[in-house]
């Protein structure tokens, strides 16, 4: 049974059918090939390799043609990578660069007491620094850096480390270091750092 044509598929066939006919009227027999040959004293026994070469010119032309659009496929998707790459990194170092410290205090304890101001080298004691953060980055550890200063200004201890990963905007870490009778006495600070920028310093004395 034969299928029927819409007006639209009538259309479309009559076209398809006017264009493979100008192809047609267009291309060239062997034979008016060759008298063409003979008109214009050429060999027509080269014919064969003439038709070859331009078939493997006309394939090497659509394998540059492939190869130019692959490597520009490649290119995008290589710009996009990197772009999303610099956009990721631009957002971690802006998350980062929001970080600041609420509130601060020096205590003997790592979650509660009071804050002191003054430690005794003979307590020998582990002496805490906590420290509450704001615009912490939810879902991300942060890299922190603390800093305890004796009176000379020289570092004695310094302790770098990475929190858990941050649940709350407002969160609280701590770090800490032992004061014990060798720590000079006289004024001390502790500072918070995180990627070389000073977050919180504290100052306390050793006794």
């Amino acid at each position: 049974m034969e299928s029927r044509l819409t007006q639209t598929q009538l259309a479309q066939v009559i076209a398809e059918i006017e264009l493979i006919s100008q192809q047609r009227e267009s291309e060239l027999t062997p034979q008016q090939v060759r008298e063409i040959l003979q008109e214009l004293n050429l060999p027509d026994e080269l014919l064969e390799d003439a038709i070859a070469q331009l078939n493997r010119r006309e394939a090497l032309e659509n394998q540059q043609q492939r190869n130019r659009l692959i490597a520009i496929a490649v290119a995008a998707v290589a710009i996009v990578a990197i772009g999303g790459s610099l956009l990721f990194g631009q957002n971690r170092q802006q998350q980062t660069a929001n970080v600041a410290a609420r509130q601060d205090q020096i205590a003997l304890s790592q979650t509660g007491g009071d804050s002191v101001t003054t430690i005794s080298r003979q307590s020998d004691r582990r002496v805490f620094y906590r420290v509450t953060l704001e615009n912490a980055p939810i879902d991300r550890q942060l890299s922190l850096q603390c800093d305890w200063i004796d009176p000379s200004g020289q570092t004695v201890h310094q302790g770098r480390y990475q929190t858990r990963s941050i649940e709350t905007p407002i969160w609280n870490t701590y770090c800490f270091h032992n004061i014990g009778s060798t720590a000079a006495p006289g004024n001390w600070q502790v500072q918070l750092s995180i990627d070389g920028r000073v977050l919180s310093t504290q100052p306390f004395t050793v006794q």
